[in-house]
């Protein structure tokens, strides 16, 4: 029999159990709440870390080859991030000069594009009344307030080139990081192995490194190289399709298709509207738009899932509101991270025995790396 002691301090004990469970959901949101807040604050700071340590990851096996090879890890961070540091050079002095000069025709090709849509008559004439007419019902209505104009004389080039200063010294603090890390070998691998205290969990912790970058540089390398011959094929077909500056938009292909769903459709557009303009031609805009997406979408639909392992193989679903989230909070370098990122998530949720449903959600209904896994840990 207990006591009325006893029975009163289990009460209390259930009672003080359903209080902190009350206050679960609250802290919970509030901390979700601040962490949102702190990856946005932090976007200048978080993104070319995450950057340094996905390059990290995919330049530790070339490191370690060239270590069995008898190249100090300190020489082979020199070698990559001077590479690293030449393509981009490259890059920017090639394009520099064709950028810019599309950038500064911007706003006369907008223009352009608007005329020869109000021009086009029908019912865009109509929209464009029913707009007017709008307008001045509503300056109507606010005819007692004052009017200002603002007139800028800053310019998208002045605009686009203000922002150039912050984006390199992205690369910078990224290329000087990814060489300490590269420079460090397996310094971070052994930090982490040293922080378990279990065998178990240091093998697994070993297991699960050596997996994401086996896994991670064996797609972003795949991915790299389709990009590469997407970009040529793409800029190809449309230098006979008789578009200016065409390897600009061959660039363009390549670096936009690391982009999930929206990259294709982003420089199709692009593509369509300098076309519209370019090639006077409604019929020419539209089989550069066609062009530019069937070349893409035998790209998505049939080399990729050929080259690349079926293991990566991921829930579109998810794929899509990743790319959504990193967008949101980072811009566009998040929606060009986002699928590395959820890699790396899934990985370490294949490698985890406690984390297998997780896995089996982020992957697709033809993926078995999550039973595998867990066949595996058993």
């Amino acid at each position: 029999m207990q006591t009325e002691e006893q029975i009163a301090e289990e009460s209390g004990t259930a009672s003080t159990s359903r209080s902190w469970a009350r206050l679960d959901v609250p802290i919970i949101g509030i901390f979700v709440l601040l962490m949102l807040q702190a990856l946005v604050s932090a976007s200048d700071f978080l993104v070319p870390v995450i950057t340094a340590f996905l390059g990290y990851f995919v330049l530790n096996r070339p490191r370690r080859w060239l270590s069995r090879l008898g190249v100090p890890p300190v020489i082979s961070a020199a070698l990559f991030t001077m590479l690293l540091t030449s393509l981009i050079v490259v890059l920017l002095v090639q394009l520099s000069s064709p950028a810019a000069q599309f950038i500064e025709d911007l706003p006369s090709l907008i223009e352009e594009i608007k005329q020869k849509l109000a021009s086009a008559g029908g019912a865009l004439e109509a929209i464009n009344e029913a707009t007017d007419a709008a307008e001045e019902i509503m300056a109507e209505g606010d005819a007692d307030t004052v009017a200002v104009e603002v007139v800028s004389d800053t310019g998208i080039v002045t605009t686009i080139f203000s922002m150039a200063p912050g984006f390199l010294s992205r690369i910078v603090f990224a290329l000087v990081l990814l060489f300490f890390l590269v420079a460090s070998g397996d310094m971070f691998l052994t930090k982490t192995v040293q922080s378990f205290e279990r065998f178990q969990d240091k093998r697994r912790a070993v297991e699960v490194t050596h997996a994401i970058e086996d896994r991670l540089g064996y797609y972003l390398g795949g991915i790299a190289i389709i990009n590469a011959g997407l970009g040529t094929a793409i800029a190809i077909a449309l230098y006979f399709w008789g578009m200016p500056s065409p390897l600009v938009f061959g660039f363009m292909a390549f670096g936009l298709n690391f982009v999930p769903f929206l990259g294709g459709l982003m420089g199709a557009t692009i593509a369509a509207a300098v076309a519209f303009v370019s090639l006077d031609g409604t019929w020419a805009a539209a089989g550069v738009f066609v062009t530019y997406v069937v070349l893409t979408s035998l790209e998505g639909q049939f080399i990729t899932p050929l080259a690349i392992s079926r293991r990566m193989r991921l829930n579109t679903t998810v794929v899509f509101l990743s790319v959504a989230f990193f967008a949101w909070i980072w811009s566009v370098m998040g929606m060009v991270v986002a699928l590395p990122i959820l890699i790396v998530v899934k990985i370490v949720c294949d490698e985890t025995e406690t984390l297998q449903t997780v896995a089996r959600f982020l992957g697709d209904e033809t993926d078995k790396s999550s039973g595998a896994s867990a066949e595996d840990g058993a």
